[in-house]
């Protein structure tokens, strides 16, 4: 980090800054950590279906899941605004380094000290379901590093929408059930798909928002390349899929209809859908947070429906 970009950071005017418990709470991002517990909310009840379901397994998983984001936001908000991709024309809300609200040292601990938490939980699951964990759990700290970070940083290179569908979609989904169950059967991977979909509409909503300031940082952004009828499309497509899934599940399972409670969401599913067509910048900022909702309750009425589909029990 350049010292002079570190000063700049924190000889910000205070006037504006919140608790220091508020700063932190604000700099995690809380509003997308839905992406974080959706999968493991649905791997766990299709673990439960099948009457596998281990309790302590599936906290575990939570506390990985959840820090791994954690640690994956705070390294964003380091790196984004090192590259200058975070800059005071940003639109979205505040991010605490840009704001100098936080330090880039003091974010780059936080960050550590979230990654450190995680592999802490992993270091339970690798215990209970062995040493494939442990390549899974590698992968997605350095993946998360690599999210914006390194000599090509994902999130640079167009390569963010695939990060969050394969770590927030199918590794954590099955990774979740993995772990309870030693297996992955075809439905859980069916499922994965949907809750990665619903993980990276929150995404593209995000680059919708800031593909200006991003292109000026040259953040390659798949809007950025591509552009806004691309993402509006990649959102349709990705509801698309995630709405497919219930339909496929319940042919699957030859009528276990309780699947199709995840279309109960539908409306909430179509009310960003609208918004993302008729609004742009700063005002697309609640529908980051409308995109998390529709996807955890999307994930919420999956799990009610798979765990209705079976008579097992958690141990």
């Amino acid at each position: 980090m350049n010292p002079t970009a570190e000063n700049a950071a924190s000889d910000r005017p205070p006037s504006d800054r919140p608790s220091s418990l508020r700063v932190w709470l604000l700099a995690t991002r809380p509003q997308t950590l839905t992406a974080g517990i959706a999968p493991v909310l649905v791997g766990t009840a299709f673990a439960a279906r099948d009457g596998v379901a281990h309790v302590g397994a599936a906290v575990a998983a939570l506390l990985g899941a959840v820090f791994i984001q954690i640690g994956t936001n705070l390294f964003n908000d380091y790196e984004d605004f090192r590259r200058g991709a975070d800059t005071a024309q940003r639109l979205g809300p505040a991010r605490a380094t840009q704001r100098g609200w936080l330090t880039p040292r003091q974010v780059l601990a936080g960050c550590a000290l979230a990654f450190a938490l995680a592999i802490a939980a992993g270091g339970f699951l690798v215990f209970r379901a062995g040493w494939p964990l442990v390549a899974l759990g590698l992968t997605s700290v350095a993946c998360g590093l690599a999210y914006t970070g390194g000599p090509m940083p994902l999130a640079y290179h167009g390569l963010g929408d695939l990060f969050v569908m394969l770590f927030f979609g199918i590794a954590a989904v099955c990774g979740t059930y993995y772990v309870q169950g030693f297996a992955v059967p075809f439905p859980v991977v069916l499922a994965s798909l949907a809750v990665g979909a619903l993980a990276t509409c929150i995404l593209v909503v995000n680059n919708l928002r800031d593909r200006e300031t991003d292109a000026r940082a040259n953040k390659r952004t798949l809007v950025v390349r591509y552009g806004v009828g691309f993402a509006r499309a990649e959102y349709v497509a990705l509801l698309a899929l995630a709405y497919a899934v219930p339909l496929t599940l319940v042919y699957n399972a030859r009528g276990q209809f309780t699947l199709l409670l995840p279309l109960l969401s539908l409306p909430l599913a179509f009310r960003e859908l609208a918004a993302i067509h008729r609004k742009d910048g700063a005002a697309l900022n609640p529908h980051l947070g409308g995109a998390a909702r529709t996807g955890l309750v999307y994930a919420a009425l999956l799990a009610i429906g798979a765990w209705l589909t079976g008579g097992g029990g958690a141990t």
